[in-house]
């Protein structure tokens, strides 16, 4: 599988049993498929989207299950960005060292579980690299059978993102005009700063002082700096927020509460 080679090369120095184990997936497995072991579940970051910043790293953990009659013995899952395991893949975020398996010596199913740390600097170089990855996995049994699947499922790599509020002026008499201005950013990965996120629907909602529940007033869409800016009438007391749903590549976020005291 050339994908191998391709994440050796852009990991550098690899004791990873991907890289080494015999290959044996779709269309290439040597034994009847009865024979081989069988991976149930694969999980990346315990299900979650996986949101970095622009220095941070951020280290997840990833997992594979699978069971077999002579038992499991070691897994492996990575992350690989491209349209192609062959030719078109254009990032990949490999684990540095090999996979803790639990009960391996005595259970027919094993999670074998990996830890990967990303760091943003060096891993994410491109703002394109947000959104859907490939998760390679794969696992080896005892009797030396081995099964691997470049692309078992997909998970989701995003750019972190900011959101404010200001509501004013504060106090403010009632049936006057209150402003509600605030901003929506995210990280570029590629000059390490926050910048607007531009032409995004947020919810400006509302909550009264003797309330616990938040109602949408209106949706305003950021400018191309990624400023908000929107007027209501002011009528009891409350507090005011932006609320963000996300996209592919950028998760949601809300803000807290601006309290506005209404004379």
């Amino acid at each position: 599988m050339r994908i191998r080679a391709a994440v050796a090369a852009a990991s550098g120095a690899l004791a990873l049993s991907a890289l080494t184990a015999p290959a044996a997936h779709a269309g290439e497995a040597v034994r009847p498929a009865s024979s081989l072991p069988v991976i149930s579940k694969v999980s990346v970051n315990g299900g979650k989207d996986t949101v970095l910043g622009t220095t941070a790293p951020k280290t997840i953990t990833l997992s594979v299950t699978a069971s077999h009659a002579s038992g499991i013995v070691d897994g492996w899952v990575l992350l690989w960005h491209g349209t192609d395991s062959d030719e078109g893949m254009d990032g990949a975020l490999v684990p540095a060292g090999g996979a803790t398996c639990r009960n391996a010596s005595v259970a027919t199913t094993v999670t074998c579980s990996l830890t990967l740390t990303i760091d943003p600097r060096t891993d994410l170089p491109k703002n394109k690299l947000a959104g859907s990855w490939h998760v390679l996995a794969g696992v080896a049994a005892k009797d030396g059978s081995s099964t691997s699947y470049d692309s078992y499922s997909t998970a989701r790599v995003q750019r972190l993102s900011k959101l404010t509020v200001n509501a004013a002026p504060e106090p403010v008499k009632k049936g006057r005009t209150i402003t509600v201005t605030g901003k929506l950013s995210r990280a570029n990965w590629e000059d390490h700063a926050y910048h607007g996120y531009t032409g995004q629907p947020v919810k400006l909602q509302f909550r009264k002082k003797s309330s616990s529940t938040y109602t949408t007033v209106r949706t305003v869409r950021t400018n191309s700096t990624g400023n908000l800016k929107t007027t209501v009438k002011a009528s009891v007391d409350g507090y005011w927020r932006y609320s963000f749903g996300g996209t592919s590549t950028t998760p949601a976020v809300t803000t807290a509460g601006d309290f506005v005291d209404v004379k």
